[in-house]
């Protein structure tokens, strides 16, 4: 293609350079899985920096004490929403055009954020989060890409060490928001806000670094090997993980309150939690190895579960902390093997969509039933 139009400049979106899915593209095998750890990273940085504020913004904000939950149910609508565009956009035009869309509403989503604090408008602070729950439905697709192509242990290997980046987001949002609150003492909350949209701009940045048409090859002799019946399995797994993960972390900060922890001590949980969340994701390989994707799967899920009966009987800080380093575990497991089992059949794009909008939408029953668990 490069040498069929070499007067003509390539830029996402143009239909003339359109080429299809999985095209090799001239150094994407070098940078490709780079780029996917950068970009998943400072995704999932986006999306901490927000999560520690929607709650809390949302009972100071709105009108009525029942809709205090409606902005961070606001983001995960958003991001289920966004899985099928963000399908689309991969297999048509590539990576470049879907992840910088992608960044695009996150950049809006922040700045609307930030506006709507500022201004305590309820209504535009519910649209702000939505759009960076669209950034985060685009985000998502970094690990699909990271999981195509090679076998099972390439695969989770190459999986492992993208979703072990999003780590990263756990040890460096604390002191962005800390920085952030220095700069402006007098705005709270806007900081965060505010330092979402930037991480966004480079999640921007490095998407426009992929070839116009750049996207993970599909394995061609594995392709007649799907069905849709390969996808329930390990859909209902991870959804099920996603279900007890949300509801348990939107429930435990108020019964740790509730148990005379500070606000500071709650925090510094939640922080290594989220750290907890994508760490293990570096042993996916040596997992997958021994117990298979489908046993990894179940394994965090079982882990999900008995990190439910933990923080249950909690009653200090130090209970809970481990509760919540079972929860991150066996959620982590659950999703990462969830991924690694769907891709053993390369399933199409549409179907991971499909995949990633129900374990949103059991997030999301998750966050509405959180406050009967808290």
């Amino acid at each position: 293609m490069k040498g069929l139009l070499p007067e003509i400049a390539a830029r996402a979106g143009r239909l003339v350079c359109f080429c299809p899915p999985g095209m090799p593209v001239e150094g994407a095998q070098a940078r490709g899985p780079l780029l996917l750890s950068a970009g998943f990273a400072l995704s999932v940085l986006a999306q901490t920096l927000t999560l520690g504020i929607l709650p809390l913004t949302g009972l100071l904000m709105a009108p009525r004490a029942e809709l205090a939950g409606l902005p961070y149910m606001a983001m995960l609508i958003g991001a289920a929403v966004a899985t099928f565009p963000a399908s689309f956009l991969l297999d048509a035009f590539g990576r470049r055009a879907s992840f910088a869309l992608g960044a695009s509403h996150g950049i809006a989503g922040g700045l609307v954020l930030a506006w709507a604090l500022m201004a305590h408008a309820f209504i535009p602070f519910c649209l702000g989060a939505f759009w960076l729950g669209v950034a985060q439905g685009f985000g998502l697709f970094y690990r699909h890409e990271a999981a195509m192509g090679g076998g099972v242990m390439g695969r989770a290997m190459l999986l492992g060490v993208v979703f072990g980046s999003g780590a990263l987001a756990g040890l460096v949002g604390p002191g962005l928001l800390l920085a952030g609150e220095q700069l402006m003492p007098l705005t709270p909350f806007v900081p965060a806000a505010l330092a979402a949209a930037c991480v966004q701009v480079l999640v921007l940045a490095l998407a426009m670094v992929w070839g116009p048409h750049e996207a993970a090859a599909l394995p061609v002799q594995e392709t007649h090997a799907f069905h849709v019946r390969d996808v329930l399995a390990p859909t209902v797994i991870a959804a099920a993980a996603w279900f007890g993960m949300t509801a348990l972390m939107l429930a435990s900060p108020s019964a740790m309150m509730s148990c005379g922890i500070s606000a500071a001590g709650v925090t510094g949980l939640l922080a290594w939690h989220v750290v907890a969340m994508y760490a293990p994701g570096f042993g996916m390989g040596v997992l997958t190895k021994f117990l298979g994707a489908a046993g990894t799967a179940l394994a965090g899920l079982a882990l999900v579960i008995i990190a439910r009966l933990l923080l249950v009987h909690a009653g200090d800080a130090a209970a809970f902390g481990f509760g919540l380093m079972v929860l991150a575990v066996g959620w982590c497991l659950s999703t990462a093997a969830a991924t690694v089992w769907l891709q053993k059949t390369a399933p199409p794009r549409w179907a991971l969509a499909a995949h990633d909008a129900c374990l949103l939408l059991a997030a999301l029953a998750g966050a509405w039933l959180a406050p009967a668990l808290a």
